[in-house]
């Protein structure tokens, strides 16, 4: 069994509370919502991802045989609804923000509307799939707005936490604007680019360090990039201007090097003068090591010379903002609207749209979030993706979500774009829905029909 694919991967209170559901009949239509409440303190925007893993598991929510004996063997639940659930599909509507939107605090990026055993059962997955993506999406995004023209690489699969992060996170980089990632499975699955150098044990092994480059280079004729900070960095990039002439009358081209330790800045300046000396002036440099946007705008700052940037451990953790304050939320019920008023945790209630007004300059301008049917000047950003347990049409191509992600950062204000926090982007409630909230506030108790 793939645990991702299980319906068991969940939270026991989902499978506890359908119980009640099902004694109850408490089958209306339920409207849930996702949306982050606050943005991390060195967040200026997010970025929505993981609209294609949602749906996917949307559509294939079934319990297996197997899973079904566990549940009755545990002894929690009647035999009654263990045969329902063996019957259970997702069978509701989905509206959501396409992937790659940009999205602030309050706004729903996802909305489903289904019975309510469906839309309470599948919260923590979506929750689970929608969070990862988006908070490596945007913090992918702040390393594209800052290093135009530059190539950057996901690396961080060896420290990602467990084998689907890395791979989604390697989906949700290149989303985002980078070039593409080490991950080999997201290019086979997702048709993400893979790039790749050596490692420092290739170097170890070799007794002589410009044969260990030799030998990489005839087995990698078509991607020469040479790691040459095993031992000594500047004489490691002569022994490369050294070795180049020999492989060019072979055909081969050294397309790059790769710095990984050190004081990249200083030491990009002196091995770009090296490879320049020796005739490399096309040869490349990457470097990796501990980066992030914040180490890359550094970098960029001082004029280094580095072409591409490979960033791995604190991409794929998001180590500076590594959870949103995330939500998927009832906000109606048989036909009844909903609000949570627990402190610092109070709901927007009812079926919600986004509209987003740009300046005459083209950047966004504001937002204004109110209900579904109380349209505003602007464009709305949630839209009808599945209907009855489907998808409307097929997904974007990845390909085509990146180019959506790049014009809306092209689109963001320029301080935002900057990644300046202040003056916080501008987020207004319309009256509806204030409205909407204090009557729902006045009436204190209300009955579930019968």
């Amino acid at each position: 069994m793939n645990p991702e694919s299980s319906v068991l991967l969940t939270d026991l209170y989902q499978l506890t509370m359908l119980q009640a559901y099902f004694d109850q009949r408490m089958e209306e239509t339920a409207v849930f919502e996702f949306f982050v409440r606050k943005l991390p303190p060195n967040r200026g925007f997010l970025m929505a991802a993981g609209l294609e893993q949602a749906l996917d598991y949307l559509e294939n929510v079934r319990f297996t045989a197997p899973e079904l004996d566990w549940l009755a063997r545990s002894g929690r639940f009647s035999r009654d609804f263990v045969d329902y659930l063996a019957q259970l599909r997702f069978t509701g509507d989905v509206h959501a923000m396409p992937e790659g939107t940009v999205f602030f605090p309050l706004e729903p990026i996802l909305r489903v509307t289904a019975p309510m055993p469906q839309a309470q059962l599948v919260e923590t997955r979506l929750i689970n799939l929608l969070h990862f993506q988006t908070i490596i999406a945007s913090k992918a995004a702040r390393a594209v707005l800052i290093a135009p023209g530059k190539g950057l690489i996901d690396f961080g699969l060896r420290r990602a936490h467990g084998a689907e992060a890395g791979v989604l996170a390697a989906r949700a980089a290149y989303l985002a604007g980078f070039s593409g990632s080490a991950t080999v499975l997201a290019g086979f699955l997702y048709g993400v680019p893979v790039y790749g150098t050596m490692a420092h044990s290739f170097i170890q092994a070799h007794d002589d360090e410009t044969a260990a480059f030799e030998h990489f280079a005839h087995a990698q004729p078509d991607n020469v990039v040479l790691l040459i900070d095993t031992y000594d960095t500047e004489a490691a990039a002569k022994k490369v201007v050294a070795l180049a002439p020999r492989l060019r009358e072979q055909g081969i081209a050294v397309k790059g090097v790769r710095l990984d330790s050190g004081d990249l800045a200083d030491l990009a300046v002196k091995v770009r003068r090296i490879l320049d000396a020796g005739g490399l002036q096309d040869a490349r440099i990457l470097a990796s090591g501990n980066l992030d946007e914040e180490a890359v705008r550094a970098l960029i700052a001082c004029g280094a010379p580095i072409d591409d940037f490979a960033i791995g451990t604190r991409l794929d953790t998001s180590a500076d903002a590594p959870y949103l304050d995330c939500a998927y939320k009832l906000q109606e019920y048989a036909g009844h609207a909903r609000r949570k008023r627990s402190a610092g945790k109070a709901t927007w209630p009812g079926r919600k749209q986004v509209y987003r007004r740009l300046g005459s300059d083209g950047r966004m301008a504001g937002d204004i979030l109110t209900l579904e049917d109380d349209p505003h000047e602007g464009e709305p950003l949630l839209h009808p993706v599945m209907r009855a347990g489907r998808r409307l049409q097929p997904s974007p191509s990845l390909s085509e979500l990146r180019r959506y992600a790049a014009s809306q950062l092209a689109c963001l204000p320029e301080h935002l774009r900057q990644l300046c926090v202040d003056p916080p982007y501008p987020v207004s409630i319309a009256r509806s829905l204030e409205d909407l909230a204090q009557a729902v506030d006045q009436q204190t108790s209300l009955p579930f029909p019968t």
